[in-house]
């Protein structure tokens, strides 16, 4: 037996991977670690997606490495020589390599390095997990896609598109329910691609598991807006259930449909505009995420006033905002970058224009009342989410779980601020 520090970083998927490790662990005799100062060895779930990121990553490898070390997650995958010349005694975990975990923990103990990056036909549905957050499941849905963005290292990680069986995952949110989680998650790479490579699609999903019969929400993670057009009618019409959250999160990166060519995203700007439109109309109240990317190496003034625009007429609620930094592996690292400084002076301009469109967003609901459930524990303390998926601050004592009506008396950018009002 040995204790086991498990660390995690990056995306929704990225964390069900460390829930699911942690499970193996566990169910393979060892025990966890609160801090890694007590463990044994050190687990590290990284991620790979910008260069800041990246760097983290490193410095944190470095400072974890004094104990047997496993470096797991995007990173060791898409960037193994890099991986290396920071720690080169440090075991490799894939993150489709979830199979091996156990294995390679037992080497690493035994002072054997083990590099586990092939991907394993281990399904990642019905896995064992330790959870993070009791009133969360997180749900794989699938892992890799099948789009081929030049600035992005995913699909050098995580492969060709794979979905889970829908049976399977109807399965697994009822175990999560059943263990007490009240909010469930489905997520993957690109939930927008699930099922077309095993005859079925999103909605289909979305809309078995709203049918089990348990008082649950269920967050349907990020799809890119490329597949949207196939599914738009369908996705829209499994949204009308209480159920699910009114929230989608669909990236669009640009404003500029010539620079959305050149990151191969196979959509265009319409393509985001439709759907926001589509969902606006039909729900009063819905909140839109999206992701911007500003600096990539073939935009120019032009276009990042088209990005501008598209932010201004659409008003998404969130925007999760990257200055462009070049991913080694990726055909965009190869193009000509924009000098850094210009990077920097948009991505302040298209901040500016965010905060303002965020907070004008969130006082919108000051004085609405409704159903809160309290998911989130952050620093500033415990966040819930009404049906919209906004992020609801309350000055009361509350409990990750709990559940109350409140009203909205205030908002800022990031959150709306509330009161219990029974």
């Amino acid at each position: 037996m040995a204790k086991i520090f498990v660390e995690a970083y990056g995306c929704s998927a990225s964390f069900a991977d460390s829930e699911m490790i942690s499970g193996l662990i566990v169910n393979g005799g060892h025990t966890l670690a609160t801090n890694s100062s007590e463990s044994d060895l050190n687990l590290i779930v990284t991620c790979s997606v910008k260069d800041t990121t990246a760097n983290k990553m490193m410095h944190r490898i470095k400072s974890l490495k004094s104990k047997p070390l496993i470096v797991a997650g995007c990173l060791p995958k898409a960037e193994k020589s890099n991986v290396e010349k920071f720690t080169e005694n440090a075991s490799l975990l894939g993150p489709n390599s979830l199979g091996k975990t156990l294995e390679v923990i037992n080497s690493t103990l035994a002072g054997t390095k083990q590099i586990a990056l092939e991907d394993s036909d281990l399904s990642k549905v019905g896995l064992p997990k330790v959870r993070l957050n009791p009133t969360v499941g997180i749900v794989e849905i699938a892992s890799g896609c099948m789009s081929e963005c030049t600035f992005c290292q995913t699909k050098l990680s995580k492969g060709d598109l794979s979905s889970y069986r829908l049976g399977d995952i109807v399965r697994q949110v009822e175990t999560e329910i059943k263990d007490g989680c009240k909010e469930v998650w489905l997520t993957s790479t690109d939930n927008g691609c699930y099922g077309l490579d095993i005859g079925t699609d999103l909605p289909t999903l979305v809309n078995s598991v709203s049918e089990i019969k348990e008082d649950f929400m269920i967050r349907v993670g990020m799809m890119n807006p490329m597949y949207m057009p196939r599914i738009k009618e369908k996705l829209i019409e499994s949204y009308d259930n209480d159920k699910v959250f009114k929230f989608l999160h669909i990236p669009v990166q640009s404003g500029s449909d010539k620079v959305l060519n050149d990151m191969k995203r196979g959509h265009t700007s319409q393509t985001f505009r439709e759907i926001v439109k589509k969902t606006k109309e039909k729900f009063e109240n819905f909140t839109i995420s999206t992701d911007i990317i500003v600096g990539f190496p073939s935009e120019t003034e032009e276009d990042f006033q088209k990005t501008i625009a598209l932010l201004e007429e659409t008003k998404p609620d969130v925007v999760n905002l990257s200055k462009y930094s070049a991913r080694p592996g990726t055909d965009a690292a190869e193009l000509k970058q924009i000098d850094a400084a210009e990077i920097k002076r948009r991505s302040k301009v298209i901040f500016e224009q965010i905060n303002k469109i965020s907070l004008e967003s969130n006082k919108k609901w000051i004085g609405w009342k409704g159903k809160v459930l309290f998911d989130e524990n952050t620093e500033e303390g415990i966040k819930g989410r009404n049906y919209a998926y906004k992020p609801i601050a309350v000055q009361e004592d509350v409990k990750i779980g709990d559940a109350y009506m409140v009203e909205i008396i205030d908002a800022t950018r990031k959150r709306l601020i509330g009161k219990i009002a029974s």
